[in-house]
């Protein structure tokens, strides 16, 4: 028997979902077929107006899947942008569409809303690699350098710091900062590139890191660049500051997730080889259709524990243990660690 037919909504969704991802390819669904639109446009119609119900919003990084971004998402971009939003906020409930750290963030920035992670699971390399008593242990050993944290670490974390950063604005804060010695805490790929921005630039500063990276970012090789440079010579090769760097003197173009965005938008090349997340990918295929890219990125596990489902169940649950909590006495002195970032960053 054929089934029932779809309401009228449910069919303007799918509708509406199918324009938006018919262009994606870079995910787990490899596609978005427009049966695929219209089965997820139920739960996507149901999350949206929980958040009106609620009062709510859902942030989303980009490395996200696109039924989450587009479908739900209130605010969509990197760490950064993110923060800001978080911060400016007037939601009740805020749902953090990311790991664990972001989420944080949010908190520690909106402390009257409430913030849920949809996967308490859904952790991080960067920050898992660092904790706050390894930061100590640095200072004790190198007295007087400023403690700059990756916003990719915890709570604890940042509470240590002096300044926390993106790799939207790393290089700026770190190349104003006075002292001729920084800690960088916690990616050591991210303090080489610091390092080798700071010689070009003429910066004479010694960098202290910590031996943290990211699971995703740090399995690119310069290898990879010069197969595909050889068969297109109209390639662009644009990658994250999370490489190694190896991987970055051998790009076109070196950013955070929204500058790569930016970089690939504004400019015109035959392809882009995106190393970086496929979440990023799957943005850039939605919003610029035309584009085309070779097939480059690598899943963050992290990411992807974040789902329609979890989502959709957090709301209507408000499971008080995928509810985000900070230390007060930590969240004082981290919080400090961020409005600094925005400072600095801004000025």
């Amino acid at each position: 028997m054929f089934g029932q037919p779809l309401a009228p909504e449910v069919v303007q969704e799918g509708a509406r979902l199918f324009e938006v991802l018919k262009s994606v390819s870079y995910d787990a669904c490899h596609g978005w077929s427009q049966q695929t639109c219209e089965h997820i446009a139920p739960k996507t119609l149901k999350i949206n107006q929980m958040k009106k119900d609620l009062n709510a919003v859902v942030l989303a990084h980009s490395y996200v899947t696109p039924d989450i971004v587009y479908g739900i998402a209130d605010y969509r971009g990197d760490s950064y942008s993110l923060s800001k939003w978080a911060s400016e906020s007037k939601a009740d409930i805020i749902v953090f569409a990311g790991v664990v750290f972001m989420a944080e963030t949010a908190k520690l920035l909106n402390p009257n809303a409430k913030v849920f992670i949809p996967d308490t699971k859904a952790g991080c390399s960067l920050s898992d690699g660092i904790k706050a008593e390894d930061v100590r242990k640095l200072k004790a050993e190198h007295p007087g350098a400023p403690v700059v944290c990756y916003i990719n670490s915890s709570a604890e974390v940042k509470a240590e710091s002096d300044v926390c950063v993106t790799s939207s604005n790393v290089y700026k804060i770190v190349s104003n900062l006075k002292e001729d010695k920084v800690i960088f805490v916690p990616d050591r790929l991210m303090a080489e590139n610091i390092k080798g921005y700071l010689q070009e630039k003429g910066i004479d500063k010694e960098i202290i890191s910590s031996p943290g990276t990211c699971i995703v970012h740090d399995q690119f090789t310069p290898e990879q660049i010069k197969l595909q440079r050889a068969k297109n010579k109209n390639l662009a090769i644009v990658s994250h500051p999370e490489c190694p760097p190896g991987v970055t003197a051998e790009s076109d173009f070196v950013g955070s997730t929204s500058a790569m965005m930016n970089y690939v938008t504004t400019t015109d090349f035959d392809e882009y080889l995106l190393l970086t997340e496929c979440g990023l990918v799957s943005r850039l295929q939605s919003e610029n259709p035309e584009k085309k890219f070779v097939m480059s990125c690598r899943l963050c596990p992290y990411m992807k524990k974040n789902t329609l489902d979890n989502i959709h169940d957090v709301l209507e649950t408000q499971d008080p243990l995928r509810e985000v909590t900070v230390d007060p006495k930590v969240a004082k002195a981290a919080l400090a660690s961020i409005e600094k970032m925005f400072e600095l960053a801004e000025a």
